[in-house]
C-alpha cells in the first residue's frame, strides 16, 4: 500500500491523498490551493494521478481546500463513486457552485485584458455543469458504519467536529490476507465549540495523517473568546461603530449568528442591525437547520426553548448585489458578516475597500488566515491593503479571535492523537505551515517518543 500527497504538505490548502494498493486506487479529498499555496503553481491535476484509474473518492468535509478540485476529476474521465456524509455532500454542492461562478468571473475579467493584448481567451478550470456531474456521483455514508469503498478497502467515517458533517476517516486495507489501517484526520475541530459536537478520536492505526494547522499554539478558551467577542461588539455598538466580520460562509457565519442570537435572548447585547451578506451562507443556514442531529445538546436546547425568530428580528439576510452595494454606505451601529473568511474574494472585499480606511470601523478576524491573503495581512498589522486594484489604508481597529477557530489547537490535536499512540503508528503531519508542524512534532516526540514525518508535496508513504 502506498499513499502519495498531492496537497496540504508544507501548507494548509489543497488537501489530497492518493491511496494505491494492488487492487485499488482511492483518493481522499481533492482540494483547491489558496493563498500562498496557490502561488507555488502546483499542478491542478497531477500528471501521474490519472482520474480514469480511480476507483472512488472519500471526502472529509466540504471546505474548498478539501473539495475544490473535484470537478476536474469529472472532466478528466472519473466516473466512480464519491463518499461523504449527507451534510458534506450538500455543502460541497454549494461550495463548488460558488467556486465555479468565481472562476468564470475571473476568466471573464482576465479575457478582457487578453483581448486588448491580442492573446487568445482562457477557459475557467470548470463550470456549473462539471459540478453537477461530480455531485451526481456522490453517495451518502453515515457516521461509524464501515463501508466497502473499493476492492480490498473499507472506510469508516467519524465526526471530526470541524464543520457540519465533517469526518475523520479510518481506511482498512486488506492485501494478501493482511489488514492495515490508514487514518486521515481531516480537519479536527475544537472541543466545546458552539453548535458542533466534539471530535471523535480513532483508536487504531498503522499510518496516520494528522492535520497541524494550529500545531504550534492553543486557542484562547472558548468561554473567554465569547466574552471578548461580546465586549468588542458591545463597545462598537455603544459608540455607534460599524463592525466588519470576514467569515467563512459555512461554519463561522452560523457560529456568529448563533452567538448573537443567544446574547440578544439573554439581554447581554442590545439588539442592533446585523447583515449576513452571503447567498452561500444563507443556503448553508438552511442545511444546518435540516440536520439537528449533528449539532450539540446546548444548541438543540436553545433552538427548542423559544422560537428563533424572536432573537433574529434585527438580522437581515442580504441576497441581491444591489442590497449588498447599499451596505457600502452603511453607518453603525451595525455588523456586516460576509465571505470570504480570508478576504480573498467575495462581498467582504467590497466592504473592506469602502470601510477599512475609517478609524471608527472594527474588523473581526474569527478564523485561520493563510499566508498571502488580505486577512493574514490584517492580522499581521498591515498599514494598507490592495483591494480590487486599489491601495487602501488600514485605519480600522482589527481584532483577532482565534478562539473561534474551527481547527483544534495543539493540546486538542495531541489529545486526538493520544488513543492512536499506543499502536506506535507511522505519523505524518500535514495541513500546516512548517513552524506549526515542527512544534507539534516536538510535543508528540516528547510525550510519546514517536518521530513524525513532515512531508512535502509529492511525498510517498509505503507500507
Amino acid at each position: 500500500m502506498r499513499v502519495t500527497l498531492y496537497g496540504a504538505a508544507g501548507g494548509v490548502t489543497g488537501s489530497a491523498y492518493l491511496i494505491e494498493t494492488t487492487t485499488a486506487r482511492l483518493l481522499v479529498d481533492f482540494g483547491l490551493f489558496q493563498g500562498a499555496d496557490e502561488a507555488q503553481h502546483r499542478e491542478a491535476m497531477p500528471r501521474d494521478l490519472d482520474p480514469r484509474r480511480l476507483d472512488a473518492v472519500l471526502l472529509t468535509h466540504a471546505h474548498l481546500d478539501h473539495v475544490g478540485r473535484l470537478p476536474l476529476l469529472a472532466k478528466a474521465g472519473f466516473h466512480g463513486p464519491i463518499y461523504g456524509t449527507q451534510a458534506t455532500i450538500q455543502l460541497a454542492d454549494l461550495v463548488l457552485r460558488d467556486s465555479a461562478k468565481i472562476q468564470r468571473q475571473d476568466a471573464e475579467y482576465e479575457n478582457k485584458h487578453r483581448q486588448r493584448r491580442g492573446q487568445p481567451p482562457i477557459e475557467p478550470p470548470y463550470d456549473d455543469e462539471d459540478v453537477t456531474h461530480i455531485i451526481q456521483q456522490c453517495q451518502t455514508v453515515g457516521y461509524d458504519h464501515p463501508v466497502p469503498v473499493a476492492r480490498g478497502l473499507t472506510a469508516r467515517f467519524v465526526d471530526a467536529g470541524h464543520m457540519l458533517g465533517s469526518s475523520s476517516i479510518d481506511v482498512v486495507i486488506t492485501e494478501n490476507g493482511r489488514h492495515k489501517r490508514a487514518i486521515f484526520s481531516g480537519d479536527v475541530g475544537s472541543r466545546d465549540a458552539p453548535i458542533l459536537r466534539d471530535p471523535v478520536p480513532l483508536q487504531e492505526g498503522d499510518l496516520v495523517f494528522l492535520e497541524s494547522t494550529y500545531g504550534d499554539r492553543d486557542h484562547r478558551p472558548i468561554d473567554q473568546t465569547i466574552a471578548e467577542f461580546r465586549t468588542i461588539v458591545g463597545d462598537a455598538v455603544a459608540r455607534r461603530g460599524l463592525i466588519l466580520a470576514p467569515a467563512f460562509a459555512i461554519g463561522r457565519a452560523q457560529t456568529l449568528l448563533y452567538l448573537l442570537a443567544v446574547m440578544f435572548r439573554r439581554d447581554e447585547l442590545p439588539k442592533f442591525p446585523v447583515y449576513l451578506d452571503s447567498p452561500m451562507a444563507l443556503a448553508a443556514n438552511r442545511i444546518y437547520l435540516e440536520h439537528p442531529e449533528l449539532i450539540d445538546a446546548e444548541a438543540r436546547r436553545f433552538l427548542n426553548d423559544a422560537p428563533l425568530s424572536e432573537d433574529t428580528e434585527t438580522m437581515h439576510m442580504v441576497e441581491s448585489v444591489a442590497e449588498s452595494r447599499a451596505l457600502n454606505d452603511m453607518r453603525g451601529p451595525a455588523m456586516i458578516i460576509a465571505s470570504s473568511g480570508m478576504a480573498t474574494g467575495g462581498r467582504i472585499v467590497h466592504h473592506l475597500k469602502h470601510h477599512v480606511w475609517q478609524p471608527d470601523v472594527s474588523v473581526l478576524i474569527t478564523g485561520f488566515q493563510a499566508q498571502g491573503t488580505p486577512g493574514r495581512q490584517l492580522v499581521d498589522g498591515a498599514d494598507h491593503l490592495t483591494l480590487m486594484g486599489d491601495r487602501v489604508p488600514v485605519r480600522a481597529s482589527v481584532h483577532t479571535l482565534n478562539g473561534f477557530s474551527a481547527h483544534a489547537g495543539q493540546t486538542d490535536l495531541v489529545r486526538w492523537f493520544a488513543p492512536l499512540a499506543d499502536d506506535r503508528p507511522r505519523l505524518a503531519l500535514t495541513h500546516g505551515e512548517q513552524a506549526a508542524r515542527e512544534a507539534l512534532a516536538a510535543v508528540i516526540a516528547a510525550q510519546y517518543g514517536i518521530q513524525a514525518a513532515l512531508p512535502d508535496y509529492g511525498a510517498r508513504f509505503d507500507m
